[in-house]
């Protein structure tokens, strides 16, 4: 109690405990997700971002960037608002390519 008579909150009430660890390199692997999806899903995370950030580089409108990627205004505005689950990897490819970029793998060490 405080000198007013009045309940202090203790500092830690509500607290959640966290366990940290350090990261994989790939959010969803270390989610949980087997290898082969969290890749995946690494991928296209990190395709849509690139194109993300290609259309605001060239600072194109949302009509403008559609018709570059040959796709509706409405496919750029789920792309802008990252929902990346609209977007299968082969699309991600596509309009990656459409946005001049060159794909090249490498062999995991």
């Amino acid at each position: 109690m405080n000198h007013k008579g009045e309940k202090r909150q203790d500092s830690n009430a509500g607290k959640i405990a966290l366990d940290v660890h350090d990261s994989s390199g790939n959010v969803f692997l270390d989610l949980g997700y087997a290898s082969d999806e969290a890749e995946i899903l690494r991928l296209r995370a990190d395709m849509m971002a690139e194109v993300r950030k290609w259309v605001s580089d060239q600072g194109l409108t949302p009509t403008e960037a559609a018709k570059i990627l040959q796709v509706s205004q409405s496919r750029i505005s789920d792309l802008v608002c990252g929902k990346c689950e609209k977007f299968s990897l082969e699309t991600l490819v596509v309009l990656v390519i459409r946005c001049g970029f060159k794909l090249s793998l490498s062999k995991a060490a």
